[in-house]
């Protein structure tokens, strides 16, 4: 359609698709980290107790002592020639291959992380000066939970109320029964078992998790979680049982149980010397799943009598991700 004249040039009215995972800090120094530490630990949807006093707790003691210890985590999993950690380096891969499945010239594609850079806000201003008019929101966190996949919603609302001119706006909600993902998940861990010439006497599959009290006031989380196990065993038609545990617990209230960890030193116990190990939940290899799984879970499982331990890598940039990626941004795509 012709402009009036004098009227301001307008790009092409387009749809954006934003994918979007936790964040990561932008290198292992002290400062960086602690960077990275303070917007997420202040964020309200993550740590619900009384915000004055925690901001007492978090910038007398949290912050100022474990940034050290988060950055020696970092250190053991950072990319250095491609210099970035391994979550940041997997989101790009994710969306550049997304862009090529998706080559129509009224999509935008992009990534932003919930904390650090690049941010959310910038983001999503800049597809809206590019012209698009209807953004999809796709939060890389298969199983909903208040502190993931909605706080990503809060921040993307708050950029909204500052538009003047607001886009129209769709999030993928979660994904954690889609049979595309199932379907990838069982496919990872029978290329895994392919490749090894030991059979494992149990498939951990450790999620991320969230404290109790979460659950207790209406968190679906523990639920989404139970049936992505649940579908999986169904789907892979293996003799191997899948059990499912959280990880990456922080403070001295209680979590989801069963622990990961403690589930990982009591194996061998039990005579299951040999596990593989999934992590279902994180859609990007991190440092919870390369640090703190494939090499401290390891570690101490051998130590207390184990004698094979494997992660599965995620699903990272894998075909059958960006065709999980693909199919889910398409289901909500206006303009097909």
């Amino acid at each position: 359609m012709k402009l009036p004249n004098k009227h301001p040039k307008m790009p092409r009215s387009k749809t954006g698709v934003l994918l979007i995972n936790l964040g990561t800090p932008d290198s292992t120094r002290w400062w960086d980290i602690r960077k990275y530490l303070k917007e997420f630990l202040s964020d309200r949807r993550v740590i619900e107790v009384n915000p004055i006093l925690w901001q007492i707790i978090l910038n007398l003691f949290i912050l100022t002592f474990r940034p050290s210890k988060t950055s020696k985590a970092y250190k053991k999993i950072w990319m250095k020639k491609q210099n970035m950690s391994p979550l940041r380096y997997y989101t790009t891969r994710q969306t550049n291959d997304l862009r090529k499945r998706m080559k129509k010239n009224f999509i935008e594609i992009d990534y932003a992380m919930r904390y650090g850079n690049p941010s959310i806000k910038s983001k999503l201003s800049g597809l809206k000066e590019k012209g698009c008019q209807e953004i999809i929101i796709l939060p890389l966190y298969p199983q909903y939970a208040a502190a993931t996949t909605a706080t990503v919603c809060d921040e993307v609302y708050r950029t909204l109320m500052k538009m003047r001119w607001q886009p129209s706006l769709q999030i993928v909600p979660h994904y954690e029964s889609e049979p595309l993902y199932i379907d990838a998940l069982a496919k990872s861990i029978k290329k895994m078992l392919r490749a090894i010439s030991w059979t494992p006497d149990v498939i951990v599959a450790s999620y991320h998790g969230i404290p109790q009290k979460y659950f207790d006031k209406g968190d679906p989380y523990y639920c989404y979680c139970q049936k992505t196990t649940r579908l999986l065993t169904e789907h892979i038609r293996i003799e191997i049982p899948i059990i499912t545990t959280f990880q990456s617990r922080f403070g001295p209230e209680e979590w989801l149980k069963p622990y990961t960890d403690e589930t990982i030193d009591n194996l061998p116990k039990e005579g299951k010397k040999k596990i593989l190990v999934i992590c279902p939940g994180f859609a990007s290899d991190c440092v919870e799943t390369l640090e703190e799984i494939s090499m401290e879970a390891k570690e101490s499982f051998l130590e207390n009598g184990g004698e094979k331990f494997l992660t599965v890598p995620c699903l990272n940039h894998d075909k059958e991700h960006i065709d999980l990626l693909e199919y889910l941004v398409k289901k909500y795509l206006i303009r097909r």
